[in-house]
């Protein structure tokens, strides 16, 4: 299976490590000794498995994720040559005077990269992603900023997150690199992407969070699909209770299988999103240095079709038409 992102970085991690979490609250508080021991602990056993790339954006937290990571960074002496860094941007916080909103006007993306270099006390960014789509994007605009934040080795290369092909497509008209990268909500907890293949047509088909065909669009053009929200916070794996039949069912069958495998719960949910034939990278979020340890299970073993497709339909809930 292809691996999209390893032709521009050979060495990435098939796991990456979501930065969400990091650094506290959401809120201007301080990083407390408490949070930065937690990220700390976090981080180092992500970096003990093997996962090497790191998700961040520059509103985790309000910038105490970057902040509290560039500190780990110095801290510990890395080479910074053997990290796969990436951030995303876009996204604006509602304050006195505006409401949330989105901005990929060239200006904002520039002070948002700059800002997340200095947190992050590092020369560049791997890869820079736009966070969520801006309906008043300029794709030319987008372009330009791009060019100059590369020639400069700010930023090596660039992607996108929560965007439909259509989308892609448009900005990728205008942008002379090829994008890298479309972060996207999969698991086996939000598996409308894999509906909205199956259900093609159908009037009663799902609930389309995405453009149809997104996911082929991405593999046609190599674009690394990565998965936010991989794990679905724990539902299947014990992080949080079950609360429909369907999710209960398919929790049952998230132990069984990882008895019969013989590894973790966790791994199994990953497992899941590894077999499909996009190649999709997981994004795992968690704190826990157990759920850490747990998740690169899901890279020695293959889920066979009938275990693959027998957690589908527990998740959906109902029997394939």
């Amino acid at each position: 299976m292809t691996f999209p992102l390893r032709q521009s970085l050979p060495t990435v991690s098939r796991l990456v490590y979501g930065c969400m979490h990091l650094g506290g609250s959401w809120d201007q508080s301080p990083i407390s000794s408490v949070a930065r021991h937690k990220a700390f602990a976090a981080l180092e056993t992500a970096l003990e498995q093997g996962i090497n790339c790191f998700d961040h954006a520059d509103i985790y937290t309000h910038g105490k994720s970057e902040q509290v990571f560039g500190d780990f960074l110095r801290q510990h002496q890395l080479d910074r040559q053997q990290l796969v860094l990436q951030s995303k941007c876009g996204i604006r916080f509602a304050d006195g005077q505006h409401v949330g909103r989105y901005d990929f006007s060239a200006d904002y993306i520039r002070s948002s990269v700059e800002a997340s270099l200095r947190r992050l006390q590092t020369d560049y960014l791997d890869l820079l992603l736009l966070h969520r789509p801006d309906p008043l994007m300029q794709p030319e605009m987008v372009a330009d900023v791009f060019h100059r934040l590369q020639q400069e080795g700010k930023v090596r290369a660039f992607g996108v997150s929560n965007m439909a092909w259509p989308q892609l497509q448009l900005l990728q008209r205008s942008v002379a690199e090829p994008l890298q990268v479309n972060q996207l909500q999969m698991s086996l907890a939000d598996h409308h992407w894999v509906e909205e293949g199956v259900l093609t047509g159908m009037p009663s088909g799902a609930n389309v969070h995405f453009a149809a065909g997104t996911v082929e669009f991405c593999q046609l053009h190599a674009i690394q699909l990565q998965a936010w929200g991989s794990l679905a916070q724990g539902l299947y794996s014990g992080g949080r209770a079950p609360e429909t039949a369907a999710e209960q069912a398919t929790a049952e069958v998230v132990q069984q299988l990882a008895a019969d495998y013989q590894i973790s719960a966790e791994a199994i949910v990953l497992a899941w999103l590894l077999r499909h034939p996009a190649a999709i990278q997981p994004v795992i979020g968690t704190l826990s240095p157990e759920r850490i340890k747990a998740c690169p299970q899901a890279l020695a073993v293959e889920l066979s079709r009938e275990h693959w497709y027998q957690l589908y339909v527990a998740a959906r809930g109902q029997a394939l038409p």
